[in-house]
């Protein structure tokens, strides 16, 4: 009989550590979770053979406990944000597909920083088995706490500079640029944008399509006027451009909440729309039809998207590797071009 004391079996920790990953992830690649990278995957499971390491079945069991819970996190400052008529949508069409998968909606708002650490906690796999981030500016840092996460992260449109493996957008440089090419085939021959902050994605990618329209119409395009997607901003923007531009005769402003600040801003002064100025939105909110014209826009299916973002994150808490989806978007021809 061999003497001595019985060999130590190793532990996570030491395969986590041999693997050169955090607890979790080694934790998770175990389980087969599909949030974890090739790479860091096939480490842990080298070290797993090179340690002769046996998993714990309580912990195990631990590991895939799910919390019932899905969060929503929108990175802004203003908690008024929840009750925007787009990210209203967004929340109906979000809590209705995770109700059908019997997961509770959270709501998080990333703008202080005690808001930020409950997120990074979220996204460490503390109180949610998922998340969907929306409105992420560029350089947000929840960006890059998303790519280290170690649960499942869907993106409701996508961030600046970078493509997630799962997000799902509106097509905004296609409804950008029919929108448009409308207010060009209506014979607008100044037409300008107000572009929405250049620092979102949506933004950047409504302006390129109003670029790419004019261009291909061989019109040489305005500089953008950049603005904040709310009424207010909207209204401020279009007394800029009449200001630099007073021979604007066509405008296309990168949401509907800008269009209808464009519009207050025409009539006080005295700027017939669409006589004299017709105006092109983006979404189709509520406000569209009950503006003053009502407002010739861009249709995305905000509530779809919200839903499509639910779904996919339950298909990726249960273990299922979805695509990335686009929406599509219409015209919608109102009274005001």
């Amino acid at each position: 009989m061999a003497g001595g004391a019985p060999r130590r079996l190793p532990t996570l920790d030491e395969v986590a550590e041999r693997a050169g990953v955090s607890r979790s992830v080694a934790s998770r690649a175990l389980n087969n979770a599909p949030h974890v990278s090739r790479a860091k995957r096939e480490a842990v499971e080298r070290a797993v053979r090179q340690l002769g390491y046996v998993p714990n079945p309580t912990a195990r069991a631990l590991a895939t406990r799910q919390t019932g819970a899905a969060a929503l996190v929108i990175s802004g400052e203003d908690p008024s944000i929840f009750a925007d008529p787009f990210f209203a949508q967004v929340i109906v069409g979000a809590s209705a597909a995770l109700e059908e998968a019997g997961l509770h909606l959270m709501l998080c708002l990333a703008a202080s920083e005690r808001g930020r650490e409950r997120v990074a906690e979220l996204l460490r796999g503390k109180g949610a088995d998922g998340v969907m981030l929306m409105a992420l500016r560029e350089d947000d840092p929840l960006a890059e706490l998303a790519e280290q996460a170690e649960m499942p992260v869907v993106f409701g449109g996508r961030p600046v500079g970078s493509t997630p493996r799962w997000f799902v957008d509106a097509d905004n440089t296609g409804g950008a640029r029919e929108a448009t090419e409308y207010l060009l085939s209506r014979g607008r021959g100044r037409v300008a944008t107000i572009c929405g902050r250049l620092d979102t994605e949506a933004g950047r990618a409504r302006y390129r399509g109003y670029r790419d329209a004019m261009l291909g119409a061989g019109v040489d395009p305005l500089p953008p006027r950049e603005a904040d997607f709310t009424e207010a901003g909207g209204a401020a923007a279009m007394a800029a451009l009449l200001a630099e531009h007073g021979d604007v005769d066509g405008v296309f402003a990168a949401n509907d909440n800008m269009a209808v600040g464009a519009l207050r801003t025409l009539r006080e002064a005295g700027r017939a729309v669409p006589a004299e100025v017709a105006v092109v939105g983006f979404d189709d909110l509520a406000v569209a039809r009950v503006a003053d014209p009502p407002l010739t826009t861009v249709h995305q299916p905000i509530t779809a998207l919200g839903r499509e973002m639910a779904r996919m994150l339950v298909a990726l808490v249960g273990g299922q590797d979805p695509t990335p989806l686009i929406l599509p978007t219409r015209l919608v021809v109102r009274a005001s071009a």
